[in-house]
């Protein structure tokens, strides 16, 4: 879904809509402002920060000017194509109020001239769904006046562009700090002007919003400021419940595994498996040069034994289309990893991942772990994964049925490594042993092919350096 970065200027007032940041999205939650009405902005200037189904994003703003109005505030819903601030380039002549230029601003864009108008590619974003998004009907009044209808759709899809990563601080000076940090200072109530930053180049961590919570909480502590105490009022301990609002990721995550769960037929088989080879081998890769910048975990191994099964049976690595009434297999792994943020959630995919050699895919895993944990998973980063793996072990859960990721044929859960008694050579001895959960799509995958995919898997495990001599 693609639209203009503003509306046509009137009086030389310009309103900027909210842009589509995913693919195919119509709503986002507006988490943060940077500017407030009066101040002076530039062209690319980041204005705010919104949280998607997908992603937290920072918009900038693609003209200049001063400020004339926000039509939403801080933690309202906003529909993609609704005006959200409104900006003055100072060459109108007539003055006009600008209650009436967003209005006035999109009757102009609704205008048949505007099918001579270039086209625009959206701010941030992945370009039209190639399936129509059905958008709720529905006017949502803002702080300072009424919220646009959604532009109209235009009918050729628009060239992909990226997420606008976020930029350094803007000329007013405000702190630098991780989507996830703004997000926890303003859930406690604390203003990140008044927190010393302690991060590389200033930038402020959680250890530091933490400690200036204990810090104002303690008695020789200063006072925290009005804004912070009305944020923040003290917990009701006496109330039997708490509600939570549902948005952002866990209310996409919510939706895509209801989805999936009651229109995939699920199955799901178990494999328990001596992995002492594995950790052996995980010891010995951590000595070696070549995987001294990254991370080597069982995990590493356990993704180049699915990527291993894959190869020799590419039918688990497969979609249905519904509307075709094919079976489409891909010649390519996008390997999904489920990870658990704050904000609930995200199945980031390593692109073309059967391609990468064992230090690629190791250093691919680290760059997904690190962007997930600071908050920064694009979109991109989320589409197009045609096979998950769960790690549940990390959580000291031995194994689980877990939910297909929608669109792929299969899910792997990885439970945690535990020494067990275990039949070796005809001798009972205590080795490391993990149980390993795929869950399938009974349409795409039968009971046969699933085994043979797990037992494979776990193959490899039990030998990871002899398994991969033997199947190259």
């Amino acid at each position: 879904m693609a639209i203009h970065k503003s509306a046509p200027a009137v009086d030389g007032v310009h309103s900027f809509k909210l842009p589509d940041v995913g693919e195919g999205l119509v709503e986002a939650e507006l988490l943060t402002w940077y500017v407030k009405p009066g101040d002076t902005v530039t062209d690319g200037q980041m204005i705010c920060e919104i949280e998607t189904a997908k992603a937290v994003v920072e918009l900038p703003v693609p003209f200049s000017g001063t400020v004339k109005e926000l039509f939403a505030a801080e933690g309202d819903t906003v529909e993609v194509g609704s005006v959200i601030i409104t900006v003055d380039d100072g060459t109108g002549g007539s003055g006009a109020g600008s209650a009436s230029a967003a209005p006035a601003a999109d009757t102009a864009a609704a205008a048949p001239a505007e099918e001579t108008e270039e086209r625009e590619k959206p701010l941030v974003g992945y370009g039209e769904k190639a399936s129509a998004t059905q958008r709720r009907a529905r006017r949502r009044p803002g702080p300072s006046g009424p919220v646009s209808p959604p532009a109209p759709k235009p009918a050729e899809p628009v060239p992909a562009v990226v997420a606008v990563p976020a930029g350094p601080a803007p000329a007013s000076g405000r702190p630098l700090a991780k989507p996830p940090v703004r997000k926890l200072a303003k859930d406690l109530g604390v203003d990140l002007a008044t927190v010393a930053p302690t991060g590389k180049g200033g930038v402020v961590t959680r250890e530091d919003v933490h400690a200036a919570v204990e810090a104002a909480a303690s008695p020789q502590g200063t006072a925290p400021s009005a804004t912070a105490a009305e944020a923040a009022p003290a917990p009701d301990r006496t109330a039997r419940e708490r509600r939570v609002p549902i948005k952002g990721v866990r209310k996409h995550t919510a939706a895509a595994m209801v989805n999936s769960a009651f229109t995939a037929p699920h199955v799901t088989e178990f494999l328990q498996v001596d992995v002492t080879k594995t950790m052996k081998a995980v010891a010995r890769l951590r000595e070696r040069r070549d995987f001294a910048d990254v991370k080597v975990s069982p995990l590493l191994l356990v993704a180049k034994a699915l990527l291993m099964a894959v190869r020799r049976h590419p039918e688990v690595n497969a979609s249905w289309d519904e509307q075709n009434q094919e079976i489409v297999v891909k010649n390519y792994v996008n390997l999904g990893i489920a990870a658990a943020t704050e904000r609930g959630l995200v199945v980031p995919n390593i692109k073309d991942a059967d391609a990468q050699t064992l230090p690629e895919l190791a250093a691919s895993l680290k760059a997904l772990t690190e962007k997930a944990r600071a908050g920064k998973t694009s979109p991109a980063d989320m589409s197009g994964g045609t096979i998950t793996i769960t790690n549940v072990g990390v959580f000291g859960v031995d194994a689980g049925t877990p939910i297909i990721n929608p669109g792929e044929a299969a899910i792997l859960a990885f439970g945690q490594i535990r020494d067990m008694p275990w039949v070796h050579k005809g001798e009972l001895k205590i080795r490391k042993v993990t149980t390993l959960s795929l869950s399938f799509d009974h349409r795409l995958v039968d009971g046969e092919l699933g085994s043979k995919v797990l037992r494979d898997i776990g193959t490899a495990l039990e030998d990871p350096e002899l398994t991969a001599l033997a199947w190259g």
